[in-house]
């Protein structure tokens, strides 16, 4: 019953993300070209269709991929040898890139531009050897904590040096390969991986070291692609060969049969099956370890093909039909406004129902409690990349050349590094490779072709590719402008807004005796709150007083209270009138929060070895009324009965300074109320 909850949010969520697309196709169609589409009857099914496969496939990210993802990065992260995991990421990289059939139709179209020099063949085992290579890599800088920012300026670098000594041919393919390489299925894994890695290695924070792999998969071939350009340009002769025409003619919507529906699905399965197998092999012929719950595992990868095959069907059933049509119509329009207007909005609505964006979003939420709002994200990644192939499509028609826009870009970036949040520069950067998979390729692929063809002068070879490289890199710079102004606004995580709403319940008046009103710090920063606390009693031999108060304190005790006393055990009670009653003992009295209770006794027991060899008595009771006591900003975050458990110190003291600013923001003044 959960289940089928989850999945109808899901569906309204999906049905939401595709109104945008909906509404430029309405506009464009109506406004501009002013024509009924022919085939719009299959276009409305088909965007059901998306909505109700967006919504399985998600689900079976939730319940399939993401679980043995972040559980094979957990047992790799707990493995003696580091060298698995790093042959692991590698395999995950190369072998879902090769499978890739968008990277087989660019190498087909790259053969082509380079007159038989470059090897369809030969450039796919290129591309995808430079993603293994890249998420190699991106493990390797989780493993060992480096940031992230030192390898992607690096690779900037290099990708920028190469491309003054590469053939023009390949230079706009090179940068759209950057683009195509990380597939829907693979963008979800790839991202559970690094998460999961970041969770369990010591010292690594999930939100900063745990995002960032899929940058290098986009970075990485662009590098790679134009250093075999080169080569081949310079060492092979140009052949004669039969050029493969690429055109902007529109292609049929697609009719459903059976043979179609199996041959889709068979399809989708082929794409899925090497990260199935990639994961089997390392979960049972290396780790050795059987998968929990692995029905549900594979009930998820099933959703995930069925959803992701329902998703594709609904695109092919009429949608990119459409859009081709509608792009091919406005490149021969005379406004070219009409056409930056058209590609910015194509742009938006088409990536705001990308599913690998939709979940690395979810998945950015999740695990920066709910700093970082999923929609928000969602809402500055698909403005960058409509702002990028606008700017792209400025650039055909402008006939500038793609690295002067590239270089300038990058710069930005890297400024923008230096600038914005640490935990959002990963997000940001693996924003740039998750905004170009199922949905927006198709399209903004007929647009540059589309472009390149119809205005005088530009080779729709040459000119035509570029558009997805602008789309992979203006997310970053926008994602990073997301979180400079989060933090400007001062917008809190929930864990802030618990902390700050303790604070803002606390001052209440202090003659509620339902309350405990305590001293911040020792200060006469006042607040009334509701905590259990309890008296802990400690009687010890004078001489071990010291190694008692010691023990308490390294268990929490804020404070103590120490009194002089003489002990009178079981063989003395009858004679007690013969004895000098002098001080040989000392009664140690904590107040302390019910919380701390345990911690303290255990301390000071084990410490004392009262309950083996040792002397000693101790006791706790609880209390009401609580006046006065002084207790640490941590004692008021962490021990308030009715909050949450905090696992994590370095958050614990985040919160502490967000819990003094508040407090700094309301000087208490205690008369006989509190204000």
């Amino acid at each position: 019953m959960t289940q089928l909850s989850f999945f109808f949010k899901l569906l309204k969520e999906s049905f939401r993300d595709l109104i945008p697309i909906v509404l430029v196709i309405l506009f464009f169609q109506l406004a501009i070209i002013q024509s009924v589409p022919d085939n719009w009857i299959s276009t409305a099914i088909g965007l059901v269709i998306v909505g109700v496969g967006l919504a399985i496939f998600l689900q079976g990210l939730e319940i399939g991929i993401f679980p043995v993802g972040e559980g094979l990065a957990r047992d790799f992260a707990k493995h003696s040898s580091m060298y698995w995991v790093l042959f692991f990421g590698f395999l995950i990289g190369f072998g879902t890139t090769i499978a890739e059939p968008a990277l087989a139709v660019i190498a087909d179209k790259a053969a082509s531009i380079s007159s038989g020099r470059i090897d369809a063949t030969v450039l796919r085992m290129v591309v995808a050897g430079s993603v293994g290579f890249a998420i190699f890599l991106g493990v390797f800088r989780i493993i060992k904590g480096h940031p992230i920012h030192y390898y992607i300026i690096v690779g900037y670098i290099l990708v920028v040096s190469v491309t003054f000594f590469a053939p023009k041919e390949i230079i706009g393919l090179a940068y759209d390969l950057g683009g195509v390489t990380t597939s829907t299925v693979t963008v979800p894994l790839v991202a559970a991986l690094g998460i999961g890695l970041a969770s369990t290695i010591k010292g690594r924070n999930p939100v900063i070291d745990g995002f960032g792999l899929i940058a290098f998969a986009s970075l990485t071939p662009m590098i790679f692609v134009q250093i075999y350009g080169i080569a081949v340009y310079n060492l092979v002769d140009a052949k004669d060969v039969a050029s493969i025409v690429i055109n902007t003619s529109v292609s049929s919507p697609t009719d459903i049969t059976l043979s179609s529906i199996i041959l889709g699905i068979t399809s989708v399965v082929k794409d899925v099956f090497p990260i199935l197998a990639i994961i089997m092999f390392f979960q049972y012929g290396v780790l050795k370890k059987h998968i929990s719950n692995i029905k549900t595992v594979f009930l998820g990868f099933a959703l995930v093909i069925l959803g992701l095959y329902a998703f594709i069907l609904g695109l092919e059933l009429g949608l990119f039909s459409l859009g081709e049509t509608m792009a091919y119509q406005l490149t021969k329009s005379d406004s070219v406004f009409i056409i930056y207007a058209f590609a910015f909005a194509i742009g938006f609505s088409t990536t705001m129902a990308e599913p690998a964006l939709m979940a690395i979003a979810k998945k950015a939420k999740d695990i920066s409690d709910g700093k970082i709002n999923d929609f928000a994200l969602r809402l500055f990644v698909a403005s960058g990349v409509a702002i990028g192939i606008s700017l792209g499509a400025f650039r055909i028609v402008d006939g500038g050349q793609i690295h002067h826009y590239i270089i300038v870009g990058y710069v930005i970036v890297i400024i923008l590094t230096f600038v914005a949040p640490k935990y959002i520069i990963p997000i940001a950067y693996d924003s740039g490779g998750v905004t170009t998979s199922t949905v927006t390729v198709p399209l903004v692929a007929a647009l540059g072709i589309g472009l390149a063809t119809n205005i005088e002068g530009r080779s729709p070879l040459i000119d035509g590719f570029g558009l997805i490289a602008f789309a992979s890199l203006f997310p970053m710079i926008t994602v990073m402008l997301y979180g400079i102004l989060t933090e400007k606004l001062g917008i809190k995580s929930d864990t802030e807004i618990e902390a700050a709403n303790i604070l803002k319940d606390a001052l209440i008046d202090a003659e509620n005796m339902d309350l405990a009103t305590v001293n911040i710090d020792g200060s006469n920063r006042r607040h009334s709150l509701p905590m259990d606390f309890s008296a802990v009693v400690i009687l010890v031999p004078k001489d071990k007083k010291i190694d008692a108060i010691q023990a308490a304190t390294k268990a929490g005790a804020p404070g103590v209270t120490v009194l002089r006393a003489d002990g009178i055990g079981l063989g003395k009670i009858d004679n007690f009138y013969r004895l000098s009653f002098e001080a040989n003992d000392s009664l140690l009295l904590f107040l302390l929060p019910q919380s701390l209770v345990n911690p303290v006794i255990k301390s000071i027991i084990h410490s004392l070895h009262i309950t083996t060899t040792g002397k000693g008595i101790a006791f706790a009771f609880p209390l009401t009324h609580m006046k006065g006591i002084s207790l640490s900003r941590h004692d008021i975050f962490v021990n308030r009965k009715d909050h949450k458990n905090v696992d994590s110190e370095e958050l614990i003291k985040e919160e502490e300074k967000k819990v003094e600013s508040k407090m700094n923001e309301t000087q208490v003044v205690h008369d006989k109320s509190l204000i």
